[in-house]
């Protein structure tokens, strides 16, 4: 049974199949609100290790949801990352830097969200002064029951996961450098085969041409000698009749 919970929030069915394809296998589940109404009200049930929370949600906002969650001193420490298409639409609302949690802007690859999820682990352990409950609260949230056990064992897992990507990254670099090397030497030797055929295809022509050559000359030469046999058979035939007379 899975003993750390992650929360995604967001609108978009795909960004949350997207989120929970990338994230590290582990043990933990993975937890989907589809509003900011439902995942305040899994802040509050589920106890989640980590929260993704898109910025703009419908029902209530992520901006309402993030001052529900930094109204509350406990759920101050989950782990926290921001999501948007636009950062702007995050610097309106939160100044920069953002001290307490991370932020990643849509679209992102694993690689990216590993590390906003690695830095939002370390920025939730640090100090702050405890904010004042917001007024006219919309969702009075329970008592989260985040261990650092659980939050480790994320941690452990997610570091896991960032070095099984740069053993992936390291191996195909190898393996392009490899192709690379490969066909590198394919080319030299398809080039070298290219060199051999053109120069004997050179050697047969020129053989070939002086072959032709040399006939040219014996047909010349016996054109010549036929011209020459005509003129003497003539000359013959003239001296026949001459004598016949």
């Amino acid at each position: 049974m899975a003993t750390s919970k992650i929360l995604v929030i967001d609108d978009s069915r795909v960004i949350r199949k997207t989120v929970r394809d990338m994230l590290p296998e582990g043990d933990f589940e993975v937890i989907e609100a589809k509003d900011g109404l439902e995942g305040i009200g899994f802040v509050e049930t589920a106890h989640p290790a980590l929260i993704m929370l898109d910025f703009i949600l419908p029902k209530m906002s992520g901006w309402e949801v993030f001052q529900q969650i930094q109204a509350h001193p406990e759920f101050q420490k989950i782990p926290l990352v921001l999501m948007s298409g636009k950062k702007e639409e995050v610097t309106s609302k939160i100044s920069e830097p953002f001290e307490y949690f991370e932020f990643i802007e849509k679209p992102f690859d694993k690689v990216v969200l590993a590390e906003a999820i690695r830095v939002a682990m370390t920025k939730a352990r640090k100090a702050r002064p405890r904010m004042a409950e917001l007024p006219g609260s919309v969702v009075t949230l329970a008592e989260p029951q985040v261990s650092n056990d659980e939050i480790a064992q994320l941690q452990a897992q997610l570091k896991l996961s960032s070095e099984h990507i740069a053993q992936i990254q390291t191996a195909t670099t190898a393996e392009i450098q490899e192709l690379q090397a490969q066909i590198l030497a394919a080319n030299r030797s398809q080039a070298m085969a290219i060199q051999e055929l053109t120069a004997k295809f050179d050697a047969e022509r020129q053989t070939q041409q002086t072959e032709n050559n040399a006939t040219v000359q014996k047909v010349i030469k016996l054109e010549s000698d036929v011209e020459t046999l005509k003129k003497q058979l003539g000359q013959l035939v003239v001296l026949i009749k001459k004598r016949l007379t």
